[in-house]
């Protein structure tokens, strides 16, 4: 490998473990505040009003992604990439070309709520109808603004800075959701107040990520030529149009089991659900830190042909969340019963979900982001097929299993959803762009953050059982043998990770 290619993998690397830890705290921050924000609403509305208020955000966020069009997607990968070769010109085509759909499809959305109160009753019968219609009317009002937001983050992304996306998604919105939802909560909690309690911070989410976008295209140059502007459009929707598609399943197959549940179960059921999925989202946010920040340096060492880089990043990537997330996923496993009776104690009964969803999202975990390298390198079409496969296996399997088993059919469907979009990804990448994951690094990852886990904390669990005292003792026995491990094994390449932290601590 050359000298400059040795400067570009660990520029790459560098570059992926400063926006993993602004990825990492901005998650960080999500998490603590949501998990404040509905432990809020649980305790305030109980599972039935809970399972309203969840079954309208699970509605409002697959919408706000479908009406993006995989525009912020394909923000992400032709700003970085026209930044890279050609300085940014073509940004304002881009900018205009995934902004004006996206605003126009989401707008067109709002309408259709507004005007089909039979659409409020049908995804939430249990709740009487005029609340129903009020409630989805409330969220379709925010649908356009919390749209065209997506939109913006991701050309700031583009520009491979993460602070923008953090501030807003991950630290401004749950942050002010909570300081709104408290007062809310104590003087006049309702399903309509805490669902609005949700959606206000939209606004100002809005309109900092206009401004940031705005700093970010100071330095641009002489923007494009007309010819230049429409083969920049062209090539944009080519590959968002097939991302457009394959959002939706993908944020579907994550509230899907709420709406099943909300529809074909009760409310009750819908809220539980909800609990297990906000701990595995919880679990899984390493995972979505480095592939938002890995995402844009992928993009940018494809552009300029350097493929041993960008698998290189890919590895060293999938080594961090196996090495963090598996530990975690272990816990959650042996101590599920105690983890959910933080909500309360009717929240207990998706104990057998949780753990279905655990050894799930350990598989997704150890294929890494294959599903971004696959987009980076412009295989939406891939992408599509793959995301449209696992949420057929969801829907079939959901509709099989939800009116039997209720949560734990949910977290069947959405398990099996995982398995297969995850495994199959993993083969597409292996095919193109060639990247390979198994290596001597990933499998002392595998040693550390799954082997040597389990051997201590399921222990723990036998003796103390599923208990507070058993899930304190599994913390502490993984996380002091995960710590001496990284001390031990080098391989494991957490010292371009830990640089960052240093550094920036000052």
């Amino acid at each position: 490998m050359s000298a400059t290619a040795v400067t570009d993998t660990r520029s790459g690397v560098a570059a992926t473990a400063r926006g993993g830890w602004w990825g990492f705290l901005g998650s960080m921050v999500s998490t603590v505040f949501g998990y404040l924000l509905f432990t809020l609403v649980t305790r305030a509305l109980g599972a039935h009003g809970s399972g309203a208020v969840f079954t309208g955000v699970a509605v409002f966020t697959i919408l706000s992604h479908t009406c993006k069009l995989g525009a912020d997607t394909g923000l992400v990968r032709f700003v970085s990439h026209d930044v890279a070769t050609d300085g940014g010109r073509q940004v304002s085509a881009l900018l205009r070309s995934a902004v004006v759909p996206g605003a126009a499809a989401s707008t067109a959305a709002a309408v259709l709520l507004f005007v089909s109160p039979a659409t409020a009753t049908s995804l939430l019968p249990n709740l009487a109808t005029e609340d129903a219609v009020t409630l989805v009317r409330l969220f379709a009002l925010f649908l356009p603004v919390a749209t065209v937001t997506m939109i913006l983050l991701g050309a700031t992304r583009g520009y491979g800075t993460m602070v923008p996306f953090v501030g807003v998604e991950q630290i401004g919105k749950p942050v002010l959701r909570v300081l709104i939802a408290v007062p809310v909560a104590l003087l006049a909690p309702g399903v309509l107040s805490l669902a609005a309690a949700w959606l206000i911070p939209s606004l100002g989410g809005a309109l900092v990520a206009w401004i940031a976008l705005r700093r970010c295209r100071r330095t641009i140059r002489r923007p494009a030529s007309g010819c230049e502007a429409a083969a920049a459009r062209r090539g944009f929707w080519a590959f968002a149009a097939p991302r457009a598609i394959s959002s939706v399943f993908d944020i579907s197959s994550i509230w899907m089991g709420v709406i099943l549940l909300s529809s074909l179960a009760s409310s009750e059921e819908a809220g539980v659900y909800a609990a297990v999925g906000r701990v595995v989202a919880a679990a899984t946010l390493l995972q979505l830190a480095i592939r938002l920040a890995v995402a844009p340096e992928i993009s940018r060492l494809l552009a300029v042909a350097e493929n041993p880089q960008a698998c290189h990043l890919h590895r060293v990537s999938t080594r961090w969340i196996a090495l963090f997330s598996w530990p975690l996923f272990i816990l959650l496993a042996s101590f599920p019963g105690t983890v959910l009776s933080f909500f309360g104690p009717e929240f207990a009964q998706g104990a057998d979900a949780l753990v279905v969803l655990c050894f799930a999202s350990a598989i997704n975990a150890g294929v890494g982001n294959a599903q971004t390298v696959l987009l980076m390198a412009g295989k939406s079409s891939w992408h599509l097929a793959v995301t449209g496969a696992a949420f057929g296996v969801q829907l079939v399997v959901g509709v099989l299993t939800i009116p039997r088993f209720g949560v734990l059919g949910a977290a069947l469907s959405w398990g099996a959803a995982i398995v297969v979009e995850n495994l199959v990804a993993a083969a597409m990448v292996r095919r193109h762009p060639g990247f390979t994951t198994v290596d001597r690094g990933y499998r002392a990852a595998t040693v550390v953050g799954l082997c040597f886990t389990a051997v201590l904390v399921i222990p723990a669990r036998l003796m103390a059982g599923d208990t507070t005292i058993g899930l304190a003792a599994g913390i502490a026995l993984g996380t002091a043998v995960l710590g001496i491990s990284l001390h031990r094994f080098r391989t494991l390449e957490v010292g371009e990770l830990v640089g960052v932290l240093r550094t920036r601590a000052p």
